[in-house]
């Protein structure tokens, strides 16, 4: 998903649009205000208009990420289908037909923080957290449906699984960094697929499913978005 952003939108706009591109191609601890101002066609004096500084614009990009990237999955055709399986396996495919172009076109940010900063920015690290967690949910209503028509007996966890979804398309981006292309991500979500089509499968899924884990896993909060005004 390419992020970079019009000169017509306003400045903060077009800072966030900035942040997301160059921090998925460089990572956030190589990427500096210089650049992103840079990439955004904006001065440093409006960045710290906006922004307190490379932190403050890192926590906000996560929520436009999530903003981004949560309004193109909720304008997706998958949403249309009636079947609750077929939406969940239509989310699949989609993100396998996701997985075109350059390596920061089609990773995630929050994937790609999150690795650098979960012992360093502890700020970072719970906005990236809460981002994923909020998109598994979106992910988890349609299994929680799915499970319920298909194989009410389970035992698995519909929000568990979810973030399985993540935990696997995170892997996936890893990969296809390390290989230097998408082959080895699209193998894996079409892995990802099949199992979670077994899953919902009456009969199967009793034998997929994995033992229950003690206690539940608890989203952090969401951060809370900058005051700070938008300029053009």
């Amino acid at each position: 998903m390419n992020t970079l952003s019009s000169p017509a939108l306003p400045s903060r706009t077009r800072l966030l649009d900035a942040a997301l591109q160059v921090i998925r191609t460089k990572g956030y601890t190589a990427t500096t205000v210089d650049e992103i101002c840079q990439a955004a066609g904006v001065t440093k004096g409006s960045f710290f208009h906006h922004f307190k500084g490379k932190e403050d614009l890192a926590i906000q990009a996560t929520l436009h990420w999530s903003d981004v990237t949560g309004a193109a999955f909720a304008a997706a055709n998958y949403h249309r289908l009636a079947d609750p399986r077929d939406r969940v396996l239509g989310y699949l495919d989609l993100r396998a037909v996701m997985l075109a172009g350059e390596l920061p076109d089609f990773t995630c940010l929050l994937g790609t923080m999150v690795q650098e900063t979960f012992t360093t920015h502890p700020a970072i690290r719970d906005a990236c957290n809460a981002g994923i967690d909020g998109h598994a949910h979106t992910v988890a209503v349609d299994i929680a449906e799915a499970q319920a028509l298909y194989v009410p007996d389970a035992t698995w966890d519909a929000q568990e699984l979810a973030l399985y979804t993540q935990a696997a398309l995170q892997g996936a981006f890893v990969l296809a960094k390390a290989q230097g292309g998408a082959r080895i991500a699209s193998v894996c979500v079409a892995h990802l697929r099949a199992y979670v089509q077994a899953l919902l499968t009456p009969g199967a899924a009793v034998a997929l499913a994995p033992p229950v884990a003690p206690g539940r896993i608890d989203p952090l909060p969401v951060p809370v978005p900058s005051n700070q005004g938008d300029t053009p």
